[in-house]
């Protein structure tokens, strides 16, 4: 069976958490996009993992990762992460394997990144690790593909410089690489987990562009970058937060102001710990936005969402969600594409009473307080989509399983 978790807003949803959560029950996960810009923190009761390029299912010792077709790697960054892992006593060797369609960030990409980003007329906010550039010389078909630095006629067309960083890497890349597509064939009858990076809203056709990242973040790209095709995807998955938060440039109509909300905006950030894994900078903060989540469930056939820091919100007595934009004295129920638009739009919002109560230690679903429990079936109706797993903590015992996720829809 094969199940896919993708962000269902602008990244940083706590997806780490659940592919940690769910890798327990799978045999293979599989990371289908993004880079070394997108970071996974990992909280067990040994120690804390924060995780780039590595898929999250690594910390199980029986669990064998794979680095997708649809990724872009910095072989640097993966062996430093590899490091780490040993380190810290992972046994990662005959378990991390990396697609050899996979693309590879090299330095020069990262130079061209950080020059890019100051020559753009609407700056994207990029974490400069040369992402973008490796996606956009894989559209222009002269990118560095894993497969082809391991063929020595291919290495010779490559710029000295780029063979040179690369050469380091080529006997620790060679057993590692596989043909993805065939391998997950011969694997098929086995639970396999695929994992997304960043979020919906980011998607590179469907998020907020040109606000958004080069990669795909959307369940299709589970498909094009995981190496099975669509009709074998049994189950879709969709991690949200209670609040919505969002790092770098680009609209966010539910962003809370920074003089009227300065004491909820710096609650959330210390006890959501709202800083970004791979830049530390401070996320913007704002209420739910539930017009942005149903358009997410709609264009990516969400079967399941997931609710996370559902806890950050224990001391509220009053909590907000938004249910739809005003802009221009009229009201705007679906998520547009224009961007001028977006950037216009105010909250409509709807009211809950809060719960004032801590959630941490919540085991079930029914231990929830009747506020908490009636926001979950709001948003549940909101958006057409059952709520199946609530998280109210870092830690894997602090989840609550609603339903048997690994059952075809």
């Amino acid at each position: 069976m094969n199940l896919v978790v993708v962000g269902a807003q602008w990244g940083d949803e706590g997806k780490g958490k659940i592919v940690d959560y769910l890798a327990a029950e799978s045999d293979i996960i599989v990371r289908f996009s993004g880079g070394a810009n997108a970071g996974h923190t990992i909280v067990t009761e040994q120690d804390t993992y924060k995780l780039h390029l590595v898929p999250s299912g690594i910390i199980y010792p029986d669990k064998v990762v794979i680095l997708g077709t649809g990724m872009v790697i910095d072989p640097a960054s993966l062996f430093e992460e590899l490091a780490m892992l040993t380190a810290k006593g992972i046994e990662w060797k005959g378990r991390v394997l990396v697609s050899d369609r996979a693309h590879l960030v090299v330095p020069r990409y990262k130079h061209m990144d950080v020059e890019a980003e100051a020559k753009r007329r609407n700056p994207i906010g990029t974490t400069g690790r040369g992402i973008g550039i490796t996606y956009a010389m894989k559209a222009h078909r002269e990118g560095i593909r894993v497969g082809d630095i391991l063929e020595e006629e291919m290495r010779k067309g490559l710029p000295a410089e780029d063979r040179k960083f690369l050469e380091p890497f080529l006997d620790r890349l060679r057993p590692m690489t596989i043909d993805i597509a065939a391998y997950l064939a011969r694997n098929r009858v086995k639970r396999i987990l695929f994992e997304g990076a960043q979020g919906i809203l980011l998607d590179l056709d469907i998020g907020t562009y040109p606000f958004v990242s080069s990669g795909y973040s959307a369940a299709a790209g589970a498909s094009l970058g995981g190496g099975i095709g669509p009709r074998a995807i049994d189950r879709v998955l969709g991690v949200f937060k209670a609040y919505t938060t969002r790092v770098g440039n680009g609209p966010f109509p539910t962003e809370f102001s920074e003089v009227d909300d300065r004491s909820l905006i710096a609650m959330i950030r210390e006890i959501g710990r709202e800083y970004g894994v791979t830049t530390g900078r401070a996320r913007r903060c704002g209420y739910l936005d539930l017009v942005a989540l149903r358009y997410a469930c709609r264009t990516n056939s969400i079967d399941s969402l997931v609710l996370t820091h559902l806890d950050v919100y224990d001391t509220l007595s009053q909590i907000e969600a938004c249910v739809a934009y005003e802009c221009d004295g009229k009201r705007i129920e679906d998520f547009p594409s224009s961007i001028h638009l977006l950037e216009g739009c105010k909250p409509v919002t709807k009211s809950f009473p809060g719960w004032q109560r801590s959630l941490r230690d919540c085991s079930r679903f029914e231990d929830l307080p009747q506020e908490a429990k009636s926001y979950i079936r709001f948003i549940e109706e909101f958006t057409e989509t059952n709520i199946d797993i609530v998280s109210v903590g870092y830690e894997r015992r602090q989840t609550m399983i609603r339903r048997e996720l690994w059952t075809r829809s």
